[in-house]
């Protein structure tokens, strides 16, 4: 079952309504993403490029710049180490950019996923060192990687951290202990004595802000680096941040420039993969874009996305894309796979019965947890840990729900892992074999989510007759965009609404298309995505009549537009 809750968020919305020449509508829907004052209302609206927060503002930024630039004027080989996801490959691009622009003798590596694990290890830092590398930059990994820093600088390599994960601590007599590498600079938003003003930036955002230092300490011209912007909202994006605050503008200044892209890897994978420019959204990168560049480090090597990113001729750009997406299809169907796997142990096996799932699937390829945790999470709306197989031992990836925070959870049973790391709501994971009962028992004994925090909770933003959907509403919603974690989507309820004329379409009859009135006679066309064979199955159990949550679209067919209702929930 499904929580159905309409937000009463007050403000007065003839005011915001006149001041920014909205409706009262939009005022209120912006008011209900907690965005509250002139100022934030003013960002949310009209934020640009000179709205960003200074990267100078960053604990640690001004002793990374001055490193660098000192390594490049002494001509030093610098190595960019990165991580194998969507948001380490964006990273590692934007740094190798920034720094070749200042003439650095820089190049990079990136950890394979199955033969290093996430991050830096020593085998890294060895060929580094052998490669004669003075000075390492991690970017999207680095802050829980104490022991290898030391080891590098043991060798006498300087070594300059940048990430966006969270600090690793340690709870002793009821006080938080947080542990920094022991680099010669350590740039992370959310270090405790780091005064930047969002904490939600994600590893390509803060190799961005250095980027931008780099190039203001030199006095060259910042803007020489926008470009990148739009790796840093593909980034953001992929990496499933809160487009909130900064994020937000990052993002919506990023599609922007996507849609013009003159990256031909870039473009060679919006035309492989069927985008149209024009409509180009972070629904896009979420789902298509994303995926594509994660596969290479999923399947195969990251290093092939970096490739991507970094060609330079059309030709090699249209090969590199089509095997990107060659394994991105090999990769959805090993997922569909696995996901059928992990949904029969939680419904026969004793596992149903608890509120953590640790599901065990020793053939699941180990690149693809994460995603079917994902999916195992959506289906039952609890804290999902996929485990399987790896080279040593077992590893795992969880993803949880608003109510679980991930990280903390496994803080308290990390005597049982030999590896952990991650956040609130996502965690990677290594441990013995013989642990993994223990860790399911122990997180289950732990858990303290009762049934409210289990039930899913769809949140309402207002209810609204179909006679309040126009052209101009529809139109003016998308002054809300981008949307994504954070910045959802709003959600409208229609109640009691009639349906008539259904029909199934789509190639795999997986779309529900009907005639819908609301209680005062509006009738529109509308759509639902989803198990069609429920939703036919309740309409027939109410007599074709429900209550549904939608979102309104225009629909163009020949040259003509009408209004519809996309259908999300029902009940």
């Amino acid at each position: 079952m499904e929580r159905w809750v309409i937000l009463r968020k007050g403000a007065d919305f003839e005011a915001i309504s006149r001041k920014y020449g909205i409706s009262r509508r939009l005022a209120a829907l912006i008011r209900n993403r907690e965005v509250i004052g002139d100022e934030a209302v003013n960002l949310y609206l009209n934020g640009t490029l000179t709205d960003f927060y200074d990267g100078m503002l960053m604990k640690d930024m001004g002793r990374a710049v001055e490193l660098v630039l000192e390594k490049i004027r002494e001509n030093k080989k610098i190595r960019i180490i990165g991580d194998y996801d969507i948001d380490g490959v964006n990273a590692v691009y934007i740094l190798l950019e920034g720094l070749e622009a200042l003439g650095a003798d820089v190049d990079s590596d990136i950890p394979e996923r199955i033969e290093d694990g996430y991050g830096l290890n020593v085998r890294l830092i060895e060929r580094a060192y052998r490669a004669g590398i003075d000075t390492i930059i991690t970017c999207d990994n680095g802050i829980a990687a104490a022991e290898e820093i030391a080891y590098g600088k043991s060798l006498g390599m300087s070594v300059i951290v940048t990430d966006h994960h969270e600090i690793p601590y340690e709870d002793t007599d009821g006080e938080r202990h947080y542990f920094l590498p022991p680099a010669d600079a350590v740039v992370d938003p959310k270090r405790e004595d780091c005064p930047y003003p969002f904490q939600g930036l994600c590893g390509a955002a803060v190799a961005y802000k250095l980027v931008e230092a780099l190039h203001e300490a030199s006095g060259r011209d910042v803007e020489d680096m926008d470009y990148l912007i739009e790796n840093v909202a593909i980034a953001t994006v992929g990496d499933v941040m809160e487009l909130t605050g900064e994020n937000r503008m990052l993002v919506k200044e990023g599609l922007s420039m996507l849609k013009r892209t003159s990256n031909p890897g870039l473009r060679a994978l919006l035309h492989c993969t069927g985008i149209q420019k024009e409509q180009l959204s972070a629904y896009h990168i979420g789902f298509v874009i994303g995926p594509c560049l994660n596969a290479g480090g999923r399947l195969d090597t990251a290093k092939r996305a970096l490739e991507l990113l970094r060609a330079k001729q059309k030709k090699e750009a249209d090969i590199l894309a089509g095997e990107l997406k060659a394994l991105n299809d090999s990769r959805k169907d090993m997922t569909a796979q696995a996901v059928k796997q992990a949904v029969s142990i939680a419904e026969n096996t004793a596992v149903k019965d608890d509120r953590v799932l640790v599901i065990y699937l020793p053939d699941c390829h180990e690149s693809l947890a994460g995603i079917v945790a994902g999916k195992v999470k959506e289906r039952y709306y609890k804290p999902v840990f996929i485990l399987t197989d790896a080279k040593e031992g077992v590893k795992g990836s969880g993803r949880s729900i608003d109510a679980y925070s991930m990280y903390e959870e496994l803080s308290k049973c990390k005597q049982l892992l030999t590896k952990y790391g991650g956040h609130r709501l996502a965690a990677g994971i290594s441990l013995k074999q013989e642990n993994v009962e223990k860790l399911r028992r122990l997180l289950n004994e732990n858990c303290m989510l009762d049934e409210e925090e289990l039930t899913e909770k769809v949140v309402i933003d207002m209810e609204l007759p179909f006679s309040g959907i126009t052209e101009e509403f529809v139109k003016e919603l998308t002054l809300l965009e981008p949307f994504g974690n954070g910045n959802t989507k709003p959600v409208f309820a229609g109640r009691e609404i009639v349906f008539s004329n259904i029909r199934i379409m789509g190639k795999n009859q997986n779309v529900l298309k009907a005639k819908a009135c609301d209680k005062s006679g509006v009738c529109l066309e509308a759509l639902y995505f989803g198990d069609v064979k429920a939703f036919q199955e309740e309409l027939w159990r109410q007599k074709n009549r429900l209550s549904v949550t939608y979102y309104p679209g225009i629909n163009e067919y020949m040259g003509r537009k009408s209004l519809q209702v996309i259908i999300t929930h029902y009940k």
